[in-house]
Order: structure tokens, then C-alpha cells, then sequence
């Protein structure tokens, strides 16, 4: 930024002071900068350091002589916020105003030229004061922290959103290198998922950064640019070497794709294809209706499931549909139309009771080997199932009783950990029971005693040894003497080598039910353990004081 003075002399500070009861006098930042807004800006954003802006200014030295002044020049003046391309004072002031915003900055001498000045106008120590117009900014990221990969906005996007990892995006681009000479382009447009990336890897991490319909340029080093998955890959190789040390790509996200990783652990993958209608999405017991089919990897259809004038109804969280599909479908919105992607191990579901012969479970011979499983779902229309809180106290005691015979339905099935599912599902119902009656609290506390006794019978077929204790514990809070409670909190202890609280256990429940033949049994049981356990300790201090002696 140049100092020479125009031709006249124009007083700031009497501009400054004109404005003095219509603005504020506002600090910028704690070293003395301050500014007076003479027209308000017509946004609220502001420009970020190192982002390219444009404005008209004219200032001067306080009680001193004129500076330099685009108005007379006739032209704008651009540069790069916080790249030390102008004062300080400038960086720090411009930084702080809005597209339009005019205002009045008074600079002083440690965030101008300090106390050399810059001779002949700028004197040692001067306040310099500056009228600035900010006109526009064109955003500059470094996208990457190590100038690796900058960013330039050319089209402000809409929305707010930006595309996930997951996504899949269409965009348009074309690749140049620093000399102008072309490298590939889009032809129309493409399709990629941002995680696996397109063309370079500068592609994946600017697209995260952009809005529906944004165009933006990227300049980017040789590291970051080299062209990938193009048919111009060969021909361009002899031009991306380390000497080329900047590749340009223009690029335009027309639209993407929400693709959602359901369980989070990448076995269920769900892509929107049209969006859903609200907010709503069906929840456990929720009644939806849909359409769907199901694909293998070699497109063969092996499941189809309702129509538009009869689409499939069923109940969420009752074993009615492959596990991934309702994990899937419960997501969903009204009339939302989604791909969904599911890897073997929730794509098939042994233990689904009543279905026709155009099940993935009927086509075990088709399907067993596929590793993923491709569903095309509408969800047509649902009725949530009413919150227990909103629920009547004779509904609670329903809909636990409901819950619970399904539970037994799962479990008979050999489906253990939707049976465990349901029985919890069933004890929230009648969880808070302050306002039942007393016999509403015994048939409830009959029912809670019921479901958590199944539901370790569940954990302990699951293997969940620690969960299946605590279950019996509450049992036999509720009931001392609980034969099946100790029976069960007995076996659990065994499996986790607790032997004197299985001894505690297994004693008290023969004491209560002397001729119980399967309390015999793994009494024996706990006997054979413990003789183990004894020869292996005996075994270990045999050999330790073998070695001490």
C-alpha cells in the first residue's frame, strides 16, 4: 500500500467527529485500534484471514497531511487479509467489517509504520486515520493447515451443510496446471463417495468443504494433486512431476447424497434417495407400511415386499424383518425412498417366525454366501407406538404383557437377544408405577419379576455372565427365595469363577427345593469346579516352594 498524497488535503477527523453521535466508537482488539461505523454492512459475515478482499479507502496522517485514495485513482484495491500485505491495523480493522460496511479507523502507530514511520509522509510514531469501504471478499482456505491444498470461493453455495465421508457427490470440475495447460475434466458431471475419493485426493477434503451449488478453485501442490481414476491419468503423468508444482481445479458441487452409516460400524449403509416429509421417524412398536426389494451383488432380485396399492405392513422390534432392514427403516422419514446396503451379518435372521417363501431366509441356498445384501425401501406411511409416560395405567400393564409374550416368542425361537430386547422393553412400561393402585403394583411387581428372570435366562445363553447376576440380584430383592433366581445367578457365577458365591447360592436354593433335580445337577457341577480349583492351587504352591527350597 502506497503513501504518496493526492493533490488535496481532506480532514478525516472532521468526518470522524461528524459521526460521533450517530455510531459508537468501537475497540478493536486490546492495542488501541478503534472505528466508527459511517454505513452498516449487509450481512453478518466477515471475512476470515486469508481470504482475498476489495475495498475503496482514502486516509491520512491525524493532524497531518493526505495519503494515497483509490476514489482517486478511480480503482478498488485488493489484497490478502492477514498475509502482512498492509499494516496491521488494516489486517485487524477490515477483518472486523461486513460486505458494504464503510467505516472509520483510527490506527495507531504500533499497528501502522511504528516509530520509523515511512518517510517522506508517514512521520516517526503517527496515528494514521483511514476511511475504508469493504466491497467484497472472495474466500481463501488452506484447506489443509500446510498450504498444500487453497481454497477459493468463485460461487457462494446454498444452505448450510456440507457432504460427510459416507456421502456420495456430484460434481463438475477441470483440472489445469499452474501454466494453463488442460489436464481432465468432467465432460458433465460424476459420482463419487468422498471417502474413497475421485481424480486426487485434494478433491475428497475440498468437497467436505463446500455447499450445494458452491464453485470454488483449488490450487494445489504436487503431493496433493496427483490425478488418479481418469482416463488422462497416462497422458498427464509426464506433466505432474515435482516440478509442477501447482495444479488448479475448478470445482462445482452440483448435489449430493446423504449416506448414512447406521450402526456406526459400517455394516449398514443407508443412501437417501428422495427425502421423507417432517421430522418423525417410527420408533420400537411403531406400525410402518413400505415397499421393498432385496438384491445380491450380482443384481439377482431375491425379495419382494409390497406394492403401491398394498405395501407391507408390519410392528418394528418384533423379529418381523431382517434386523438391518428395520434398523434401517427406523431411521427413515414418511414417503422417504433410501438404498440401503447390509453386510451378511444383519442381513439374514434365522429365527423370523411365519414368513412366505420369498424370504431371504427361504433362499439360504441363494443367499448364504452373498457378503451384502441390497435393499430399495420406501417407507410409506407409520403410527408410533404411544410412550409408555403417555399411556393409562391399564396400558402399561398391556403393553408390559404384550412385550413379555413376545419375549417367550423369541426366545422359544431361539432369537436370545431379541428376546432380551423385548423383555426390557417390557419393564420400561411398568417402571415408574407411582400412581398404580395396589393391585396394579402386585400385577406389576409379578411382571418385572418375570421379565428380569427371562431376560438372565437370555444373557446367560448370550454369554453376558455379569448382566445375568444383576438381573437375579433384582430378583431376589424383590423375592428372597427365588429358586430359579438363585439357580441362574449360580450358574452365572461359575462361568465367571466365582465359586464361593455359587456355593452361597446353590446351597440356598436346595435348602429351599430339597428335590430339585437340576439344582442337584449343577451342585455336581460346582463340586467338580472346585476339586479342579483345588488341584491347581495345590499344583501352583507345590511348584513354588519347590523352587524355594
Amino acid at each position: 500500500m502506497a503513501v504518496s498524497p493526492p493533490p488535496t488535503t481532506h480532514s478525516l477527523e472532521a468526518e470522524f467527529e461528524a459521526h460521533n453521535s450517530d455510531s459508537p466508537l468501537l475497540q478493536i482488539g486490546n492495542d488501541g485500534l478503534t472505528k466508527r461505523v459511517l454505513r452498516k454492512g449487509l450481512s453478518w459475515q466477515t471475512p476470515f484471514f486469508g481470504d482475498q478482499v476489495e475495498v475503496h479507502f482514502k486516509g491520512q496522517v491525524e493532524d497531518g497531511a493526505s495519503l494515497e485514495s483509490s476514489y482517486d485513482k478511480g480503482s478498488s484495491f485488493r489484497f490478502k487479509l492477514g498475509q502482512c500485505e498492509v499494516i496491521k491495523g488494516w489486517d485487524e480493522g477490515v477483518g472486523s467489517m461486513k460486505k458494504g460496511e464503510r467505516a472509520i479507523f483510527r490506527i495507531p502507530p504500533n499497528l501502522a509504520y511504528g516509530e520509523e514511520g515511512s518517510p517522506p509522509f508517514v512521520p516517526p510514531n503517527a496515528t494514521l486515520v483511514f476511511d475504508i469501504e469493504l466491497l467484497s471478499w472472495n474466500a481463501i482456505r488452506d484447506l489443509n493447515g500446510d498450504g498444500g491444498i487453497m481454497k477459493k470461493i468463485l460461487k457462494e453455495g446454498d444452505g448450510w451443510a456440507t457432504p460427510k465421508d459416507a456421502d456420495e457427490v456430484l460434481v463438475k470440475y477441470e483440472a489445469r496446471l499452474e501454466s494453463g495447460l488442460f489436464l481432465s475434466n468432467s465432460a458433465q458431471s460424476v459420482e463419487f463417495n468422498v471417502g474413497e475419493g475421485y481424480l486426487c485426493p485434494a478433491m475428497s477434503v475440498a468437497v467436505k468443504t463446500m455447499r450445494k451449488g458452491e464453485v470454488a478453485e483449488l490450487a494445489i501442490k504436487f503431493s496433493y494433486g496427483i490425478i488418479q481414476n481418469s482416463d488422462r491419468t497416462k497422458e498427464s503423468d509426464d506433466f505432474l512431476q515435482p516440478s509442477s508444482k501447482i495444479t488448479t481445479i475448478k470445482l462445482e458441487l452440483v448435489s449430493w447424497k446423504i449416506v448414512t452409516d447406521i450402526t456406526g460400524d459400517k455394516k449398514i449403509f443407508k443412501k437417501i434417495k428422495k427425502s421423507g416429509e417432517g421430522f418423525d421417524r417410527p420408533n420400537e412398536g411403531s406400525r410402518v407400511k413400505v415397499i421393498y426389494s432385496c438384491k445380491q451383488e450380482d443384481g439377482t432380485i431375491i425379495q419382494k415386499k409390497g406394492t403401491e396399492e398394498e405395501p407391507f405392513e408390519f410392528t418394528t422390534q418384533e423379529g418381523q424383518v431382517p434386523e438391518g432392514l428395520e434398523r434401517a427403516i427406523m431411521t427413515m422419514k414418511k414417503s422417504e425412498q433410501a438404498l440401503v446396503t447390509i453386510s451378511a451379518e444383519y442381513s439374514s435372521d434365522n429365527n423370523l417366525q411365519g414368513e412366505g417363501k420369498d424370504t431371504p431366509k427361504n433362499n439360504n441356498n441363494r443367499s448364504s454366501n452373498n457378503k451384502v445384501l441390497y435393499y430399495e425401501v420406501e417407507l410409506v406411511d407409520f403410527v408410533k407406538e404411544k410412550p409408555f409416560w403417555k399411556m393409562e395405567n391399564k396400558e402399561k400393564l398391556e403393553a408390559c404383557e404384550r412385550k413379555k409374550h413376545d419375549g417367550n416368542l423369541m426366545f422359544k425361537a431361539e432369537n436370545f437377544r431379541r428376546a432380551s430386547l423385548e423383555y426390557e422393553k417390557a419393564v420400561k412400561c411398568i417402571e415408574f408405577d407411582h400412581s398404580f393402585s395396589e393391585d396394579e403394583k402386585l400385577h406389576a411387581n409379578t411382571l418385572r419379576l418375570s421379565c428380569n428372570l427371562n431376560n438372565a435366562a437370555c444373557k446367560l445363553k448370550l454369554g453376558d455372565y455379569t448382566e445375568a447376576s444383576r438381573l437375579c440380584t433384582k430378583v431376589l430383592e424383590q423375592d428372597p427365595l427365588n429358586v430359579k433366581a438363585l439357580y441362574r445367578r449360580c450358574q452365572a457365577y461359575l462361568k465367571t469363577s466365582d465359586l464361593e458365591k455359587a456355593e452361597v447360592d446353590i446351597k440356598r436354593a436346595l435348602i429351599i427345593d430339597p428335590n430339585n433335580r437340576e439344582i442337584k445337577v449343577e451342585y455336581k457341577e460346582l463340586k467338580l469346579k472346585q476339586k479342579e480349583y483345588n488341584k491347581y492351587e495345590s499344583n501352583i504352591f507345590s511348584t513354588m516352594f519347590s523352587r524355594m527350597s
